[in-house]
Parts: structure tokens; C-alpha cells; sequence
């Protein structure tokens, strides 16, 4: 039985904070939604509302982390990413402050609570600051390995939390290592990189590319930065092409920071599936997806075209 990636975090955090008495969690409000609830059920003494004050929930934590406690702050992704963007930007990420974002209902998948609360560019902006980590997990058991990793981490984290419930297609031990793709499927004709809820999307796609006698790899990069700038390189010069596909805008998101590896290496051919350039809107994840192109046919599509 699958579950939500927010119920994932939350119970990741209650099992960090048991092994770390420097843990603590605020939330803006909004804890029964992001489930800091059940860290906050767990260790009433470490968790703090700090109401619908986003900006001084993000300063706070870096107070927090200055006085050598670990903070998680958690709201939506997009008041999260949006509206305390300059506290995040000048309070925690100019400071190194030892911070960690874990912002949920992100993306097209929050469904119909429509376009003002879908957030497609929080990727672009918290990967643009200097010291920032930034983890896309794909499933439940990676979303607890990504809460256990940005612990270990000296400096700001996010991690991008999705709010539909899923299946786990990782295991127990598949290797969460920052900065390190996983490849969960080797092919040589073309390669799908790919991360959050796209993945299961990539490998269905990959499983329709081989009935047609194409080879497609399948990269999750779970580390949108620092970028495993290895790996897309060692797939451009072992495949055809390579085709990124993300539940975020194509401008600044995964599909910006694999170009970015692949500007320069003569004879890249690449294409992007993701939110091209719009808003979103009100709908059932399943119909949001279908709409914005965010398929295993629209990948296919173009893993032909970079093959033409």
C-alpha cells in the first residue's frame, strides 16, 4: 500500500528526531497539511506554529540553527519558496545557516486547489542560491532517506515534497548518496532523466520505447544541486540523445540544470518534458498531467524526435 510523500516526511521526521535531540520542526500553520503533525505528536516540546507568518517562520529557523539546533521548516511550496524567498535568500542561505525546507503540495499534483497554489518554478528558485541543496525524491522510502541526508548536511536543504499518495518503485537499500543519480533502468539508444513523480512515468515509458526495439535509460536524479554532471555526460556520449521530464517549469528546473551540463558537448541532442511555460489550473492530478504533457507518451514523442 503507497503512501503520500508529505505522510513519508513526517514520519521520517519523527524517527530523526528520536536518534537527534537537536531536531525541531516549525510550520506555518499548516501542520496538519504538510504532516509536521506527526513530529509535532511525537515532541510537543520541539515543534512550533508559527502561524500564517511564513518570512519570520524562516528567520526564526535561522535563529534556530545559529544556536546549533537543527530546524525543518515546513509550509507549501509555494508560500515556502515564494514568499519568504528573501528571508531564505539573506537570512539562511547568505549565512550557510544550517536550515532544511521541506515544502509539500508542490507542483501540478496539488490538483484542485488550481493555479495560485501549484507551485511549477520553486526548483528555479531555490537551486539559484549559493549554499542550497536541493532533493527531488521519488517515493515514500526516498523521501525518508532525503530527511535523513539533509540532516547530515551542513548548510540550507530543500526538499521538494509531493502531496499525492504513491507506490515505492526504490528499495530499501537503493543508495541515496547527495549529488549521485541513481539509474534505475541502463539503455544506450536514449536516456530519461528524470525526478519526483515523474519517475514512474519514465519507466513506463521506457518499458512501451523497448517493445519498439529502443533501448531508453532511465536516470533518477533525485539531486536536482549540486548536479551528478557525470552521469549526464557519460549518458550523452553512450546514448542518442537524452530527454529530461520533470513536474516543474522546463525554465529553471531539471531540465534547465541538464542543459546547463550539456551546453558545450558537441552533439547533444535534447528535449524537455514539463510545464511549458504556463500556470497551472484546477483539476484531478491524473487530468492535470495528462494536459500539460507530463505522460509516458509525450516522453516517448520525444525520445523519437531526439533519435529522427
Amino acid at each position: 500500500m503507497g503512501k503520500s510523500l508529505r505522510v513519508a516526511y513526517g514520519e521520517a521526521l519523527v524517527k530523526l528526531g528520536a536518534k537527534n535531540e537537536k531536531v525541531v520542526a516549525l510550520d506555518a500553520d499548516l501542520a496538519h497539511a504538510t504532516m509536521s503533525a506527526t513530529f509535532a505528536a511525537a515532541y510537543p516540546d520541539r515543534f512550533y506554529n508559527m502561524g500564517i507568518a511564513e518570512a519570520n517562520m524562516m528567520c526564526a529557523a535561522a535563529g534556530f540553527a545559529h544556536t546549533g539546533y537543527i530546524p525543518f521548516a515546513s509550509t507549501f511550496a509555494l508560500f515556502g519558496s515564494g514568499r519568504a524567498y528573501e528571508q531564505i535568500r539573506n537570512s539562511i542561505c547568505y549565512t550557510n545557516a544550517n536550515v532544511k525546507f521541506a515544502f509539500s503540495h508542490s507542483g501540478l499534483s496539488v490538483g484542485e486547489d488550481g493555479g495560485s497554489h501549484q507551485s511549477i518554478e520553486d526548483i528555479a528558485l531555490m537551486r539559484e542560491m549559493p549554499n542550497m541543496t536541493v532533493f527531488v525524491p521519488c517515493d515514500p522510502k526516498e523521501t525518508e532517506k532525503a530527511v535523513m541526508a539533509a540532516a547530515e548536511i551542513d548548510g540550507p536543504v530543500y526538499i521538494r515534497v509531493a502531496r499525492p499518495v504513491c507506490e515505492d518503485i526504490t528499495e530499501e537499500d537503493t543508495p541515496f548518496i547527495p549529488g549521485k543519480a541513481n539509474i534505475m533502468r541502463d539503455g544506450n539508444d536514449v536516456c530519461i532523466i528524470t525526478a519526483g513523480l515523474m519517475v514512474p512515468i519514465a519507466l513506463k515509458a521506457a518499458e512501451e520505447l523497448e517493445k519498439e526495439g529502443i533501448s531508453a535509460a532511465v536516470v533518477n536524479m533525485h539531486t536536482i544541486k549540486p548536479i551528478d554532471t557525470e552521469i549526464i555526460l557519460e549518458m550523452n556520449k553512450k546514448c542518442k540523445g537524452i530527454v529530461t521530464a520533470e513536474e516543474h517549469s522546463v525554465i529553471g528546473g531539471l531540465g534547465s540544470a541538464v542543459a546547463e551540463v550539456l551546453a558545450g558537448n558537441a552533439g547533444a541532442k535534447f528535449e524537455r518534458v514539463g510545464i511549458q511555460d504556463k500556470f497551472g489550473k484546477s483539476g484531478k492530478p491524473d487530468q492535470l498531467f495528462a494536459a500539460y504533457g507530463l505522460t509516458a507518451e509525450n516522453i516517448i514523442e520525444k525520445c523519437k524526435a531526439t533519435l529522427a
